[in-house]
């Protein structure tokens, strides 16, 4: 016995024989309570017998019959394993004509002459001990009847069994088991093996059924080439009649075997431990089922019941002991014994008898976390005699737990099925009996789940690339997560390109290798959560392998391969191409292409040329590379199949013929000495063929024919086997030369002022000398009947192909002369001119006047000014003007027409409504209409001191490296808040916006970037629209770190107070004069020349127009919309073609006609008023002073 220890040792290496300790062991544990006993434990030592000694005879076996050689092993224990092996230890070959039984015995259901061997040795091995006994070898002489009728024919042919018969077939015989029906008993859960094993010629085939019922699915098997039904885990049900049949062509032979399934005892309800309280009942139950049905036994402490120490507190009833009112001498230790002929079951169960205050095993206070939406099991370990009641409260003082949201377990645990967060908090357990009460407190906390917000996604990467994915978790913010990625279940490789992120892995490089599932796991000590994604890298197919060639003809092959891999992208079509190794060695060819699923094409060939093939596999992702080449192959020579295709005959010269064609590529020529027969006929001329074998080349000139006649002209291919098949003629012609003659009868029909017909005859074909392409038109202005004025004459063409005799002359001007002839146009070139025609367009509607200008608004009137049309298309015949007002919500008024003769070029309108915007209309007459309108607006005055409405103008800037100084001239109501918009020039952000302190007109912009441009415009707040037009202004470039700050020199500083104090007198004097309400020089200069610049209200605005000096004669600057002189012209520059007399105001007019004339010297502006006498404003002098 091993020290305290119930394990008993037998040592068999102290020479003491293993038969010494064979028998039956049962163990007995005994205390003050009781005895239990174990099962009996059956000790039995191994045996390996040899073979005993016997003399085998040779079999001697006719070709077809059946043979059994028995193994009959000793009997071992346990028993051994069968298998037949011949003297190389090579195990003997197994069919369903030769195969081993259950038994050990090798049956062969019919022989051949195959069969004929000397060592058929059946071999046991016995695993408990590691040996392996050998039977003598048997052998086996199988005679043919050939054999027998040319060696021992005399000697046997008396015999029957060896008589001179040839092998027959037979019927199926069963060699096992014999007879027609047979019984097999098997236990309850062991495996059923049954077998049936048939002699026959042909080999029978073995079938199952049971009769009455089907196999029992996914526990039946069939091995030994089905001679042999196995059915694992068998019970009762599988009781019945099983039958085998063997069937060949002659016939069918058939076995039942009834099957029987006994069953050694096993439980139905085993007996267990009791604990009881002085005076309580109880009950042991000990239930068992067998078959045959076991009996059952009771003993106590290891004695038999019957002869067992009295208890008047137990009754023994069958498989029940009944417990009343025990008492504390009461406890012992029941068994239970169940048996029946096939074996015994033994179970012992502890009857205590004691009583105990309820304990509470489950530590205080203990802590359980669980996850949201989760189950919480809280326990409540207990002990005590009686059995306690158990009661859970909520919180320490709460009420009992009851209802279907709790589910209570007989051992005391509390189970929420569905925790939530408001489950959070102490939960008391309550145990009580007779004896007393306890009590436990315990702590439940709910978390939030783990989440994977943003899963890996399934990717499909080429390699080289980069693949990545995602994994973003939310979290309880009191659990610390742990990310785990794993690469099919398995840890990432240890590969530097694996780089794992907070909420990403990366793959760089990725090859075919990185395929496969990737994982994201997350836990935490409460949770754990995963998401998968495959990651399929795919890239262009491998080269396919093994090009092979095979029915070589003369014009046809048969070309197979092996696909390379695909690599993860379905290969879509197979590219064949060829090299031509004697004419293009090293030039590939595409041959054909084949669908991806195809591994063999049929190609056509052309003779004389040296094939080799090969193969490129095509997929999504794109080309492999090209396999290895084929075998070459060269097909033998033979005539040109077809001729040299694009023939053409164009001559050169006048003189000559040039016949070109391409020429035939190498493998074309179908064999060497590949040349041509040139062969042409002048058309329609009884004259023979004219013909002339020239080498490999692709162009013959004919010389000395006759300028453009047609000829008959055909190419044919000849090599050193003969011709190719007659080609077809071509018409070509000899060359061209250029027209003879002049198109006659040009007439031109005018149809509108830009529009013209012009109609000719056709000349004579045999004059076109060529190929006719059309007619050519030259037309051209001769002058304008408006001006008199004579132009730069520039021609214009209009080409009419084929043999057109009339055209349209689109975009002519109107009123105007022109002159025009046609020529006629071969491939050589053109003909001579017909002579010049000369036509007139009438009038048209003139272009709208070149500017409308309303300048010196008073209370009652308005003065006009305007230029004649660029274009006046005519003579001009008026002009009309149109005007109404508009009220303050931009209704108009009643329309009032003037007409204004031709020569007039101002207009003063009178008796108009003080301070009233008015629109004015005005366009241009002439006899055939009027032309297109110009608008404007202007406004009266309200009295003839100040105008009605503010204006801000005159927007100077002074720029510096990061700031710069903003002022603007102001006139309107007093108290004005002004603000001050600037941005970069050119750009679409918004724009930012300062406020002004005070009614100040200057204002300093800090903060800006050096050396960029910027746009400013000035407003007023509370005035909607109403704003200075923009100006630009650029800050000075950024100085160098390390020059000397010029803020901090004391003569700039003196300086600058200097003309502080300056711009701080001159700002007095004009506010003192502008409270005074008198004139500032620029109105008394305003006053005394009735300046025409002074402008109205804009309309889109809402402002006054600004004065105009010297400086408004400028181009407009960026974001300007109209000239500060509002008139409606195109704006002055140094280059404009203006002063050389003729204006480039070049416009389309209604009929689409485009209108480029020049129209006349531009009128000089007036000098007066330009000059202003304003005093410069205090940062205007500081610029100057500057």
């Amino acid at each position: 016995m091993k020290p305290n220890s119930g394990t008993l040792v037998v040592n068999i290496m102290n020479g003491v024989k293993a038969e010494a300790y064979e028998g039956v062991y049962q163990c007995t544990a005994r205390n003050e309570r009781g005895a239990a006993i174990s099962n009996n434990i059956v000790i039995r030592p191994s045996r390996s017998p040899l073979w005993t000694k016997e003399k085998l005879e040779p079999n001697h076996v006719r070709e077809g019959d059946s043979l059994v050689l028995n193994c009959r092993p000793p009997v071992g224990l346990p028993p051994p394993i069968i298998f037949w092996m011949d003297n190389a230890f090579q195990r003997l070959p197994q069919s369903e004509r030769v195969s081993q039984g259950l038994n050990g015995d090798l049956y062969f259901s019919n022989v051949q002459p195959e069969d004929t061997r000397e060592d058929y040795i059946c071999y046991a091995r016995f695993n408990h001990t590691q040996t392996i006994q050998q039977k003598q070898p048997i052998s086996v002489k199988v005679f043919s009847m050939d054999s027998l009728n040319d060696t021992i024919a005399a000697n046997l042919s008396d015999t029957d069994i060896y008589g001179a018969k040839p092998v027959t077939e037979r019927p199926p015989v069963l060699l096992t088991p014999t007879g027609s029906t047979s019984n097999k008993v098997e236990l309850r859960g062991n495996v059923l093996l049954l077998e049936c094993i048939a002699a026959g010629l042909p080999t029978p085939v073995i079938r199952w059924i049971k009769e009455g019922g089907e196999l029992p699915a996914n526990r039946t098997f069939f091995e030994n080439f089905k001679k042999t039904l196995k059915i694992i885990d068998v019970s009762e049900a599988d009781s019945g009649n099983y039958k085998c049949t063997a069937r060949n062509t002659l016939g069918s032979t058939h076995h039942v075997i009834s099957v029987t399934v006994k069953a050694a005892p096993y439980w139905i309800t085993a007996p267990r431990n009791l604990v009881l309280s002085p005076g309580e009942d109880g009950t042991l139950i000990c239930r068992a089922n067998g078959n045959p049905k076991p009996s059952i036994s009771w003993l106590t402490n290891g004695v038999p019941i019957a002869i067992a120490p009295e208890d008047p507190s137990r009754k023994v009833d069958g498989d029940t002991i009944i417990f009343s009112a025990v008492q504390e001498r009461s406890s012992a230790v029941y068994q239970c014994n169940a048996s029946n002929e096939y074996g015994y079951l033994l179970a012992n169960a502890f009857v205590n008898v004691l009583a105990e205050p309820p304990r509470i095993l489950t530590p205080a206070n203990k802590l359980y976390q669980v996850i949201a939406d989760s189950p919480a099991l809280i326990d409540c370990a207990y002990f005590g005699s009686p059995k306690p009641e158990i009661e859970w409260f909520r919180g320490v003082k709460g009420s009992i737990l009851r209802g279907n949201e709790y589910v209570f377990h007989d051992n005391g645990t509390l189970e929420i099925p569905v925790a939530q967060k408001d489950s959070t908090g102490t939960y008391t357990c309550v145990a009580r009996n007779k004896l007393g009460k306890t009590q436990n407190e315990v702590q439940l906390e709910v978390k939030d789940p783990t989440m994977i917000i943003k899963q890996p996604q399934y990717k499909v990467i080429q390699r080289s690339a980069q693949a990545s994915f995602e994994c973003v978790i939310k979290h309880d913010p009191t659990l610390i997560p742990t990310v785990i990625w794993l690469k099919d279940n398995n840890e990432l490789p240890d590969d530097e390109r694996f780089l794992v992120g907070k909420d990403n892995l990366t793959i760089m490089n990725v090859t075919d290798k990185d395929d496969g599932t990737y994982t994201c796991i997350v836990n935490t000590t409460l949770d754990s959560v995963s998401a998968s994604a495959v990651l399929t890298v795919v890239a262009r197919p491998n080269p396919p392998l093994d090009l092979e060639l095979t029915g070589q003809l003369e014009r046809s092959i048969e070309l197979s391969w092996v696909p390379g891999e695909e690599n993860n992208s379905p290969i879509t079509n197979f590219v064949i191409e060829y090299e031509d190794g004697l004419h293009e060695p090293g030039v590939w060819h595409y041959q054909t292409e084949v669908p991806g699923s195809q591994t063999t094409v049929q190609l056509k060939l052309s003779p004389y040329v040296n094939y080799s093939f090969r193969v490129i596999a095509v997929n999504e992702i794109g080309r492999s590379q090209p396999s290895e080449p084929s075998e070459q192959y060269l097909t033998k020579s033979a005539n040109p199949d077809e001729n040299p295709s694009n023939v053409q005959g164009i001559g050169s010269e006048p003189d000559n013929l040039v016949i070109t064609w391409e020429s035939l590529k190498g493998f074309q020529s179908n064999g060497p000495g590949l040349q041509y027969k040139v062969s042409w006929r002048q058309k329609d001329v009884d004259d023979e063929w004219t013909s002339v074998v020239v080498a490999n080349v692709s162009k013959y000139i004919v010389s000395g024919t006759p300028t453009f006649v047609p000829y008959e002209i055909k190419v044919q291919a000849l090599n050193d086997l003969g011709y190719a098949p007659e080609p077809s003629e071509v018409i070509g012609h000899s060359g061209e030369d250029l027209p003879m003659v002049a198109p006659g009868n040009v007439q031109v029909h005018v149809i509108n002022s830009t529009l013209a017909k012009v109609h000719w005859d056709p000349v004579p074909l045999k004059s076109v000398r060529g190929h006719l392409q059309g007619y050519k038109v030259y037309y051209w202005k001769v002058q304008s009947l408006s001006r008199r004025s004579k132009r730069h004459v520039e021609k214009k063409i209009l080409t009419f192909r084929g043999n057109k005799t009339f055209g349209m002359l689109p975009g002519l001007e109107p009123y105007s002369s022109y002159k025009l002839n046609v020529r006629v146009v071969n491939g050589k070139g053109e003909g001579p001119a017909s002579p010049d025609k000369v036509f007139k367009t009438p009038e048209g509607v003139p272009s709208p006047p070149s500017f409308l200008k309303i300048t010196n608004p008073t209370l009652d009137s308005l003065t006009l000014e305007w230029g004649s049309p660029t274009h006046p298309n005519g003579v001009l015949t008026s002009y009309i003007l149109k005007f109404q007002p508009i009220n303050n919500t931009h209704e108009l008024g009643p329309l009032v027409e003037i007409r204004i003769p031709a020569n007039e070029s101002s207009l003063i309108l009178k008796n108009l409504n003080y301070s009233t915007r008015y629109k004015f209309y005005f366009n241009a007459q002439t006899s055939v209409g009027s032309g297109s309108q110009i608008t404007e607006e202007a406004v009266t005055i309200m009295d003839e001191v100040q105008p009605l409405y503010p204006r801000i103008r005159n927007v100077t800037t002074a720029a510096a490296e990061t700031y710069a100084n903003i002022s603007w001239e102001y006139e309107g109501p007093d108290h004005a808040n002004f603000y001050v918009e600037y941005g970069v020039a050119g750009s679409k952000e918004d724009w930012k916006k300062e406020i002004v302190n005070g009614s100040r007109s200057f204002f300093v912009l800090k903060g800006l970037t050096p050396g960029t441009a910027y746009k400013v415009r000035v407003g007023a707040e509370g005035l909607s629209g109403f704003r200075s037009s923009e100006d630009l202004f650029e800050t000075g470039p950024a100085m160098a770190s390390r020059q000397v700050d010029i803020a901090t020199q004391g003569w700039f500083i003196g300086l600058m107070c200097a003309v502080a104090l300056l711009i701080l007198i001159l700002l007095i004097v004009c506010f003192i004069r502008r409270n005074k309400g008198g004139k500032y020089p620029v109105k008394e200069k305003e006053d005394a020349h009735a300046d025409p610049e002074i402008q109205p209200m804009k309309e889109d605005d809402g402002t006054f127009g600004e004065y105009s000096d010297a400086e408004d004669h400028k181009p407009l600057k960026k974001g300007s919309r109209t000239p500060s002189d509002r008139t409606v012209k195109k704006e002055d520059s140094d280059d404009s073609l203006v002063d050389y007399g003729e204006g480039v105001n070049g416009q389309f007019n209604e009929d689409g006609s485009f209108i480029g004339q020049y129209s006349g010297k531009k009128e000089k502006e007036p000098a007066e008023g330009n000059e202003s006498s304003e005093a410069p404003s205090p940062v205007n002098a500081m610029n100057s002073f500057v």
